[in-house]
C-alpha cells in the first residue's frame, strides 16, 4: 500500500463526517482515484463497473468488482478479504444483467435496503444505466448525489502525500527538460512523444515514475491557440511555437507543469505574449497565501495583465494530485472569480494561465502548494519562452 493503514481509517473518518452531515447513510463510491484514496486500490480495471461501499456505521468498506480483479483488491487494499466480493464475468459488459444488479443484492443482504445511499451522479464512471439498475434493484432506498463528497475531503494532502508530489514533480522537471531539448526543425512530433514516455515512466534513478492521468499534451503551429491536443507524426518546422503539457507521475500523485518552445526567433507579438502571462503568473505566486480565496488569485492575474488588454476567459487553475485517466484535476475548488474556496496549508493547485488566441497560444504553468506563509513550488524551472534555433541536423 501506498500509506499505512492509520492514515486510511483517518480518511475513512473524514468522510463519515461528511456522509453524516449530509445525511448520507451508506456511499457508493465508483471514481477510481477515490476508491484508492480510501482503500488503497490500485488497479487498470475502472473500464469495468467497480465501487467501494462505505457505510456510516461500519469500520470497514466493501470492496465489489469484476472476479478477476478481486485478487488486485486483495494486493493493493487494507481491506479484511471477506469485505472484498467478486462478481461473476457474465456481469461484464452484458445485455442481460448488470453490475448494479449484484450490487444491489449484495445491498440487500446485508440489510442496506431501505438507507439513504450517496451516489457519485456526475463522474466518468457512474453511467446513466447504473443509476437506473441501483433504482431498481433498490426501490426503497432514498439517493442523495455525492458527487464531490470524497474529493473534498481529498483537497488538504498529507506530508506523505506531499511528499509523493515532490518527487512527481523531479519527473516532471526531467521530462520537460527532455522535451525540450528534443523539439527542433525536422523532428516528428510522435518521437518527442516518446521520449517524454519514456522519461516519465523512467523517473529518477531513486524512483521511478507511474502513467499520468493524461496523455502529454503537445499542440504546435496553429494547433497552439487550443489546449488540449496531443501530437501528431509531422514534423516540427522553423517558425512554429510548441507547447508542451506534461505532468510528472508517482504513486498515482500529480505534478503538472507547461512550458512553451518557439522554433527560431519569435516575433515581437509572440514575445510580448509570453511576456504578459509570465508576469501574471509571477504575480500570482507572490501573492498566494492561507486565509484567501481562489477567486483573490483570479483577480491578482485580472488586474496583472489589464495593461495589455488581453482577456482570459477560461480558469486560472484548479486543485489537483492523486487520480487516474482521464483527468489529474480534483473537480473541486477552481482558481477562478466567483470561487471563495479559503486557502489552507497542503492545499495543492495547477496554475496554469494559458492565452490562446486565433492562431496561436502560449503556456506556462506551475503546481504549487500552500504552505503556513505562502506557497511553493514544486518543479524548479525557468518559465520562460524557450526559443530554440532552427536546425536540420536532428532529421
Amino acid at each position: 500500500m501506498s500509506f499505512g493503514t492509520a492514515e486510511y481509517k483517518e480518511r475513512i473518518l473524514k468522510t463519515r463526517e461528511r456522509m453524516a452531515a449530509e445525511g448520507i447513510e451508506v456511499l457508493l463510491i465508483t471514481d477510481p482515484a477515490n476508491m484508492n484514496y480510501l482503500s488503497g486500490y490500485d488497479g487498470w480495471s475502472f473500464y469495468v463497473h467497480q465501487m467501494l461501499v462505505i457505510i456510516i456505521d461500519e469500520e470497514q468498506p466493501i470492496w465489489i468488482g469484476r472476479g478477476q480483479d478481486a485478487n488486485g483488491a486483495k494486493v493493493t487494499t487494507w481491506l479484511y478479504h471477506e469485505n472484498i466480493i467478486p462478481y461473476p464475468d457474465d456481469y461484464v459488459q452484458s445485455e442481460t444483467r448488470h453490475p448494479m444488479d449484484f450490487v444491489a443484492e449484495i445491498l440487500k443482504q446485508i440489510g442496506q435496503q431501505n438507507r439513504f445511499i450517496g451516489v457519485e451522479m456526475d463522474n466518468y464512471y457512474f453511467t446513466a444505466k447504473c443509476y437506473e439498475q441501483l433504482k431498481k434493484g433498490l426501490p426503497n432506498a432514498s439517493y442523495r448525489d455525492a458527487s464531490l463528497l470524497v474529493n473534498w475531503v481529498r483537497i488538504i494532502k498529507s506530508d506523505t502525500e506531499i511528499e509523493y508530489m515532490k518527487r512527481a514533480a523531479k519527473i516532471v522537471e526531467k521530462t520537460m527538460a527532455a522535451g525540450i531539448e528534443l523539439v527542433n526543425e525536422g523532428v516528428r512530433e510522435c518521437d518527442v512523444a516518446a521520449k517524454i514516455f519514456h522519461t516519465q515512466i523512467t523517473g529518477t534513478d531513486e524512483f521511478g515514475g507511474d502513467y499520468p492521468a493524461i496523455m502529454p499534451l503537445l499542440p504546435s503551429g496553429e494547433r497552439t491557440s487550443t489546449p488540449h491536443l496531443t501530437w501528431t507524426d509531422q514534423r516540427y518546422k522553423s517558425g512554429e511555437l510548441v507547447i508542451l503539457e506534461l505532468a510528472g507521475c508517482y504513486k498515482r500523485y500529480h505534478s503538472p507543469l507547461a512550458r512553451t518552445v518557439h522554433i527560431g526567433q519569435p516575433s515581437e507579438k509572440i514575445k510580448s505574449l509570453s511576456e504578459v502571462v509570465v508576469e501574471g503568473l509571477n504575480t500570482c505566486l507572490d501573492m498566494i497565501k492561507p486565509g484567501i480565496a481562489c477567486e483573490e488569485i483570479e483577480e491578482a492575474w485580472r488586474k496583472s495583465i489589464e495593461k495589455s488588454g488581453i482577456i482570459k476567459e477560461s480558469r486560472l487553475g484548479y486543485s489537483m494530485g492523486l487520480n487516474y485517466p482521464p483527468d489529474w484535476g480534483e473537480h473541486t475548488a477552481s482558481i477562478r472569480k466567483g470561487d471563495k474556496t479559503i486557502l489552507q496549508p497542503n492545499m495543492t493547485f495547477h496554475l496554469i494561465p494559458g492565452i490562446w488566441l486565433d492562431q496561436y497560444g502560449f503556456e506556462a504553468s506551475e503546481s504549487f502548494r500552500v504552505t503556513e506563509n505562502g506557497c511553493e513550488t514544486f518543479a524548479e524551472l525557468p518559465r520562460h519562452l524557450y526559443i530554440k534555433e532552427a536546425s536540420l541536423s536532428n532529421i
